[in-house]
């Protein structure tokens, strides 16, 4: 591949940046995704297989580069047992809050105690895009130090 890895965070429809807005903002520090999904490529946005020491672009929904992150750890976890650090880093308040979004977000889904899923944890690296007016043009963009 001659190019970053590349990752776009769901939203509830193309103007939902609220997943790249809490990477950027340091509440957001892990994804998760089903064992089935992790490793299969998602379109020219998503590359999928994401492993520690990747450095992978983030992109929203309108396709905009929003930062970089880089893959820290990868690991498999059962939908029964989220532990602290999955549910703080994907910014939820407890395990429970955790289990009753992704049960939202994936309805089509039998989330049960041991349906098996893959975390990706990642640190931020860059911000490319803080801000976006609604053609996706950028209008502000600055690097971390």
């Amino acid at each position: 591949m001659n190019r970053r890895k590349r990752l776009t965070f769901w939203g509830s429809d193309e103007n939902d940046d609220s997943l790249p807005r809490a990477v950027m903002d340091g509440r957001k520090t892990v994804t998760a995704e089903t064992l089935a999904e992790y490793y299969k490529p998602y379109g020219e946005y998503g590359d999928g297989s994401y492993a520690p020491g990747d450095i992978i672009e983030v992109y929203d929904l309108k396709q905009t580069l929003r930062c970089i992150i880089k893959a820290t750890k990868v690991y498999t976890i059962e939908f029964g047992n989220i532990p602290e650090e999955v549910w703080r880093g994907e910014a939820f308040s407890s395990a429970e809050e955790f289990r009753e979004c992704h049960i939202r977000c994936l309805p089509r889904l039998d989330l049960h105690d041991q349906f098996e899923l893959v975390t990706l944890h990642f640190e931020l690296v860059e911000i490319i895009a803080r801000e976006t007016l609604s053609t996706g043009a950028v209008i502000g963009s600055f690097s971390e130090g």
